[in-house]
């Protein structure tokens, strides 16, 4: 190879030196090349070193030539060396340069009438625009378009449409004139698309870090759900670039889809490309027929090409630009255009051109020569090259590449296809999503034990174990229904994910980051922080933030009976009996009424309180008083006993039916606004950094989370917050705690309690959701998402809410204290009051009557006489007490 590469430079310095001492030589090319494009002018003398080897082609004359180096930008610059190369004596010129220069070349070459070849080129192998050449409807036009035309558009939108994309943005480099793909711009929108534009700059990392900076959380989320379907209009240089930062700042996700298109993406950048990209990539080139014998892929007719040009695992072929090729074929196409005319004899000799002059006269052979090159044709490193009417070359042929779906670098890359301006698309584009059988799948799902939503339910030694829970019911429906199976394993810190000071992160997400596991479910809600560094399905149940407390105990009270009327009352009206007592024995004192024949009672104290006492209690007995003042006296005390009876008879039915213990506590503003109960959650967790969050914002206008933070921050977050949820569980169970955390979690606590000891309050609002987390970019986040909702649209989800959250539980979630208890009906213990008092009534009758027995005995015996001369008497003894009271003893018994 080495000696095959030291023939052909000493074949180029031969032809240059010859080419310019042989000023005789008849065919003399002169080639116009920018001057960045060094390897133009490079593959120009190696085609020019191999047709002068070919004496099947030019028997005896060599091919002499002169190159020139222009600014591809400076019109006036370009015309100046064409004029030096015409003056020359040159049969053609050939030029590689940009659009800029191209329109200054083809009217001189129209008025000189010097057949021009041009190859259109761009600047750092960014894709095409169209150069807008005009094109003369008369004979006057002798530029020929080596290039074929600028085909973007019709491609673009073909494989868009084929793809039945609605929604993408367009990423253009800074060297790319965009008005290149304006009539793609035009149908799209026509058509309904959305189809959004951005200017990739020149350092892109600054680029991406300006959109982290500037953007908020929502809109960055917005803007990585816009880049799933992107094109890339760049060099291939600056898409390795581009990907490459998109995808190590995480922008991407696995289940994006990207359309790179650019004609001079060689072997080696498509390799490249694949290897950086994730997700689906299609790639769209301009391609060139191969012989399929590889032994013939050097040879074109007659004519063999350096091995160095032909061969695709040669290293100098590997790195030849889409113009390089085209140059060759130009020479190539030249000289048979020689042989042509020099066979038929109708060859035309050079002459000095001399553009400054005004009235310069052109070549008189430039027509017949420029139609000799525009009917011939050749078969080179670009497969045919030939010429249509217009002058433009119609042969070119895109060919489409692409990828699956995965994460694996070094991936395979397939054809999908081909597209040429006659028969338009062959083969199929379908955007390949991932369907609903998943059947052989096996995904590794990290979890952390939380009730309900993941609870062990089997673990037997040597197996492994078994879990279940709201969670797992819905992981498993999404198996049923996709046929993927997984393998479940608990995060060894038992923590959902928060970021360390290093920059990592803990937990699930950290499973996740670490790759260690496919998605992570549990009691795992979806915030901003976790949803840039992680995937998230749609939620697939509400999320808000609790507060668990623990009932108040019933306390038992002996003497509920009382409990209808303060202390106070029950003084109050003790006092009146005795007050009321008191007016009625003076009132009868002081004017005594005349008692009926045969009545016992007397006007004593004792008698007057007894009677006022029996009125009250609604006793009745009969009426020894006939006094008008006692009368109104005891009228109204009746009335005045009736009220309280009545009053009493109510509201003891009404204590003793329905509870009346009350907890402070009914919301979190209640929580947040005392400080007798101190209360909690779990350290670094998601409720945790939510209070912070809400707590240290300026702007919140509601102090409530302020207030909350205060107490859970006591002691830098040690004091009141405890390590797992089950630990601030048992601290509300056992002690004066409350703990907040997820009102799903708490609600299941409260419902399956077995002594009802729980109850929960918590906001009504659901602010955010629990979701399964998915690696950043997984291709399944679109279908589990999908199937979550058809789940929740049929029903299938309420149900599996049901199962773990029953409407009608054993124990009443949002009541502050235990109400197992029937209303209607009374126990013992709200009338043991009742039976005290009976108790205490008849033990102190029983000592009052020994009392009374033995102190009559003891009289007894003091004055038996007298009782003697009272015994057998018929007549009635009536005796008067000083007082005037009369004491009436009749038929006494002996």
């Amino acid at each position: 190879m080495d000696v095959l590469h030291a023939f052909i430079c000493m074949s180029v310095f031969w032809t240059v030196s010859w080419g310019r001492t042989r000023a005789d030589s008849i065919i003399h090319i002169g080639a116009i090349f920018d001057e960045s494009a060094k390897k133009d002018d490079e593959v120009f003398r190696m085609a020019v070193a191999d047709l002068n080897l070919n004496e099947d082609i030019l028997q005896t004359e060599k091919i002499t030539f002169s190159v020139t180096f222009v600014d591809g930008n400076n019109p006036f610059q370009a015309v100046q060396e064409a004029c030096d190369l015409m003056s020359q004596g040159i049969l053609a010129l050939v030029s590689s340069i940009g659009c800029a220069s191209a329109g200054s070349l083809q009217s001189l070459a129209d008025a000189m009438h010097i057949p021009h070849l041009f190859i259109q080129r761009s600047t750092a192998r960014t894709p095409r625009s169209g150069c807008g050449l005009q094109r003369s409807s008369g004979i006057d036009d002798y530029t020929l378009s080596v290039r074929p035309p600028v085909y973007l558009n019709d491609v673009i939108l073909r494989v868009v449409t084929e793809y039945a994309w609605q929604k993408f943005i367009v990423f253009y480099d800074n060297n790319y004139d965009i008005r290149g793909i304006q009539e793609f711009l035009d149908r799209v929108s026509q058509q309904g698309m959305d189809v959004a534009l951005q200017k990739v700059e020149n350092n892109i990392n600054r680029m991406i870090t300006g959109l982290f900076a500037t953007m908020r959380i929502e809109e960055l989320n917005r803007y990585r759900d816009t880049l799933r379907r992107a094109i890339l209009v760049m060099s291939p240089t600056t898409a390795k670039a581009f990907i490459t930062e998109v995808v190590e700042t995480n922008l991407v996700a696995f289940d994006c889809h990207w359309i790179i298109i650019n004609e001079e993406i060689n072997d080696l950048d498509v390799q490249e490309l694949v290897r950086r990209s994730i997700g689906r990539l299609t790639i769209i080139r301009q391609t060139f027929p191969v012989p399929h014998n590889s032994s013939q892929r050097c040879f074109r007719g007659n004519h063999r090409i350096s091995t160095s040009l032909c061969d695709p695992k040669d290293p100098f072929s590997q790195n030849m630009e889409i113009t390089n090729m085209y140059i060759y074929d130009t020479v190539l196409l030249l000289a048979n255009a020689f042989h042509k005319k020099l066979e038929d004899r109708k060859w035309h000799s050079m002459a000095s051109l001399t553009c400054i002059r005004k009235n310069s006269k052109p070549w008189q052979g430039g027509r017949s020569m420029l139609e000799t090159v525009k009917k011939g044709g050749v078969s080179g490193l670009t497969g045919a090259l030939d010429f249509s009417e217009d002058g433009g070359n119609p042969n070119i042929y895109f060919e489409i590449l692409g990828t699956n779906y995965g994460e694996e670098l070094g991936r395979g890359i397939r054809k999908l296809g081909f597209w040429n301006p006659v028969t338009g698309l062959n083969g199929s584009l379908t955007d390949r999503k991932l369907e609903n059988n998943m059947r052989g799948v096996v995904l590794r799902v990290a979890t952390v034990l939380e009730e309900p939503f993941v609870m062990v339910s089997e673990n037997v030694l040597g197996k492994p174990k078994k879990y279940q829970g709201f969670s797992i019911d819905v992981l498993d429906a999404l198996s049923s229904y996709l046929g993927f199976k997984y393998e479940i394993y608990v995060a060894s810190d038992h923590k959902y994910g928060s970021p360390q000071a290093d920059g990592s992160w803990n937990g699930l997400i950290g499973e996740l980051l670490l790759k260690r596991a496919d998605m992570g479910i549990s009691a795992l809600t979806i915030t901003p922080d976790r949803e840039n560094v992680v995937d998230f399905t749609t939620r697939y149940m509400d999320y808000s933030v609790g507060v668990l407390l623990r009932k108040a105990e019933k306390t038992v009270d002996m003497f509920a009976c009382l409990a209808p009327f303060d202390l106070s009352l029950w003084a109050c009206i003790a006092g009146t009996v005795l007050l009321v007592g008191l007016l009625v024995y003076l009132l009868n004192w002081l004017n005594p009424p005349r008692l009926q024949m045969g009545s016992m009672t007397s006007t004593t104290l004792y008698n007057s309180m007894w009677f006022v006492y029996g009125s009250f209690v609604q006793q009745g007995g009969e009426v020894p008083y006939t006094t008008l003042a006692t009368r109104m006296m005891m009228g109204a005390w009746w009335l005045f006993a009736l009220i309280v009876i009545s009053s009493y008879t109510a509201n003891l039915a009404a204590f003793l039916t329905i509870s009346r213990i009350e907890s402070s506590i009914q919301s979190l503003q209640d929580l947040s606004r005392q400080t007798d109960i101190p209360y909690g959650t779990v350290f670094d967790s998601a409720v945790y950094e939510h209070v912070r969050v809400k707590g240290m914002n300026p702007f919140e206008r509601d102090s409530m989370y302020s207030q909350m933070w205060r107490m859970i921050n006591r002691s830098n977050g040690s004091e009141n917050n405890v390590q797992e949820s089950l630990e601030g569980i048992q601290k509300v169970k056992h002690g004066n705690y409350a703990f907040v955390w997820d009102a799903a979690v708490l609600e299941y606590i409260a419902i399956n309690d077995q002594d009802c000891s729980f109850y929960t309050v918590g906001n009504t609002i659901a602010d955010r959701g629990y979701g399964i987390a998915l690696q950043h970019g997984s291709p399944y986040r679109d279908i589990f998402s999908q199937r979550i909702l058809e789940l929740q649209q049929n029903g299938d989800m309420d149900i599996l809410k049901h199962k773990w959250w029953p409407r009608n539980g054993q124990c009443e979630l949002h009541s502050s204290m235990d109400t197992k208890q029937k209303g209607s009906s009374l126990d013992i213990k709200s009338f043991s009051g009742v039976f005290c008092i009976l108790a205490a009534g008849i033990v102190l009758s029983c000592f009052i009557a020994m009392v009374e027995t033995w102190w009559n005995k003891k009289k007894g015996s003091r004055v038996p006489s007298k009782e003697a001369d009272i015994c057998g008497q018929d007549s009635l003894l009536i005796s008067s007490r000083p007082n005037g009271a009369l004491i009436s003893t009749a038929g006494v018994q002996c």
